[in-house]
């Protein structure tokens, strides 16, 4: 079969790196956005290969992929996908990774699915490159690979020859921006109907990431835990600095210090925070307007909202509702 596909040169090859363990979800998206013929939609088809160090390779839910192609094979594809492996903090592969430094090193292009995009790291092709990966994965990315600018609230990144997306269903919006760039718009919307998926979702669209709670030490119940707990009450007030540090019996400065040292976070940012998660949970959980959501969250103003969304969350107020709001009788 190898031998027979070597000969095929006519069809763009897709050469997907079948790695032990890796979850099932994004290893099937580029064997169905690439895999399936479709000759009324996509004429010639893609060629699409699994390639393993091995005959079979167990990945997950206990599902066993035989394979089709070599990692000698992967070296001549044109595309190369590496989905999401089994475990971050394993290194991947060290003969998956010389083979796609080659892939890269003959034009190919390569992509790296959610935690796939470590493996690429580790092959250096992220190097300088702005790249991303499932938002849980960013921060250990960004550490392991300081050479690598992350960036974790995009759907997915594109650097010449090499792409990174987000988490899971990113996936299927990155293979579908390859499908566009091949086959153009019109194919790539009709194949995302078929899909039943939005036809393009921008890169620059948000993975809607939690703000993060700020972590207290152990200092802050005899320390600013009493504040904290006043000032989470009283969000939809108007608090300064001097208010916070008059409720705690200290001067601003030494509150300044107090929030550094407890939160590593400024008085005002860490307000900023609280009420960026007031309102997701607002508009989660209550059919709030946008303006009453703004009042009640502290922001006093729907534009102030949807700014601290912007930056925060990389989306509006109304597109995070639409896609997390709890229906409610």
């Amino acid at each position: 079969m190898i031998a027979m596909m070597r000969k095929n040169r006519d069809k763009h090859r897709v050469a997907v790196v079948v790695l032990p363990g890796a979850p099932l979800f994004e290893l099937a998206v580029p064997c169905e956005v690439f895999g399936t013929p479709r000759p009324d939609l996509i004429d010639p088809p893609y060629e699409l290969v699994l390639c393993a160090s091995g005959p079979e390779v167990s990945v997950g839910a206990g599902f066993h992929v035989p394979q089709t192609a070599t990692l000698d094979d992967l070296v001549e594809a044109d595309t190369v996908v590496v989905p999401a492996c089994a475990d971050v903090t394993q290194t991947p592969p060290a003969d998956v990774v010389e083979a796609l430094r080659r892939a890269h090193g003959r034009g190919a292009r390569v992509v790296g699915l959610c935690s796939g995009a470590f493996a690429l790291a580790e092959a250096g092709l992220l190097d300088g490159q702005r790249a991303t990966t499932h938002w849980m994965y960013a921060d250990l990315l960004a550490r392991r690979y300081p050479q690598v600018t992350v960036d974790p609230a995009v759907l997915y990144t594109a650097a010449g020859t090499v792409f990174t997306s987000a988490g899971t269903a990113a996936a299927i919006d990155l293979c579908l921006e390859l499908v566009r760039r091949d086959r153009g718009a019109a194919v790539v919307n009709e194949l995302a109907r078929r899909l039943v998926v939005p036809p393009h979702r921008t890169a620059d669209q948000a993975q809607f990431v939690p703000v993060p709670v700020p972590q207290e030490s152990a200092h802050s119940t005899a320390g600013l835990g009493p504040l904290v707990e006043w000032a989470r009450a009283h969000l939809h007030e108007h608090l300064t600095l001097a208010r916070l540090a008059e409720h705690a019996r200290v001067s601003p400065r030494t509150l300044m210090r107090r929030f550094e040292r407890e939160y590593a976070l400024t008085p005002s940012r860490w307000l900023q925070i609280e009420r960026v998660r007031r309102a997701q949970h607002l508009l989660e959980s209550t059919g709030l307007s946008i303006d009453q959501v703004a009042d009640r969250s502290g922001f006093g103003t729907a534009t102030s909202l949807r700014q601290a969304f912007t930056r925060h969350l990389h989306t509006s107020p109304h597109a995070y509702r639409e896609v997390f709001h709890l229906e409610h009788d």
